[in-house]
């Protein structure tokens, strides 16, 4: 059994959770947020409280599932009433970001400047040449920006150049003696 689970959900003032069938959308702030629960999972809304179960207990594969759509649905419902955010941050001598509505120009060592246009849904800030901030209410699609981005130059070891999350630490080698 899911530990996850079995732990409810409580929504917070101005956020509304509707339930279709097997369509489950959260609407809250500026942000409507949708998925799809899958058929094992069993979704409950009673007042402010949102609660998930298997729908067979015995069935392992379906408390898998339910602690999955649980924690699917706390982050669409902590999504739309907060947000996330997530930070890039850029090291290496002229390497810079500039965002200019949705696009943001990177220029990272390469020949050519890197121009990535971010997706609906997400918003890029550039308060220093040097970071990025990003701004969504879908967690997953904030993450997958961020990795987008930071695969262009991800950091290397040696001197540590390169597009790194503001909390990622990157382990340094030695270099190489005669």
């Amino acid at each position: 059994m899911s530990r996850v689970a079995k732990k409810p959900i409580e929504l917070p003032a101005g956020v509304e959770l509707k339930l279709d069938g097997a369509k489950l959308s959260v609407k809250g702030g500026s942000a409507t947020l949708e998925t799809q629960v899958h058929p094992l999972v069993e979704v409950k809304v009673e007042d402010k409280t949102v609660t998930v179960t298997a729908g067979n207990a015995n069935n392992k594969a379906a408390w898998a599932h339910a602690g999955t759509t649980r924690a699917l649905v706390n982050n669409m419902v902590t999504g739309v009433s907060q947000g996330f955010t997530r930070t890039l941050e850029i090291t290496g001598v002229g390497y810079r970001a500039q965002a200019k509505g949705q696009t943001i120009n990177l220029t990272l060592g390469f020949s050519h400047p890197v121009d990535y246009t971010v997706p609906a849904g997400v918003t890029a800030e550039t308060p220093s040449n040097t970071q990025i901030i990003l701004k969504s209410a879908d967690k997953q699609l904030l993450g997958q920006v961020a990795a987008e981005i930071r695969g262009y130059r991800p950091p290397e070891p040696y001197k540590g150049k390169g597009v790194r999350y503001s909390d990622e630490q990157v382990r340094r080698k030695e270099a190489k003696k005669k």
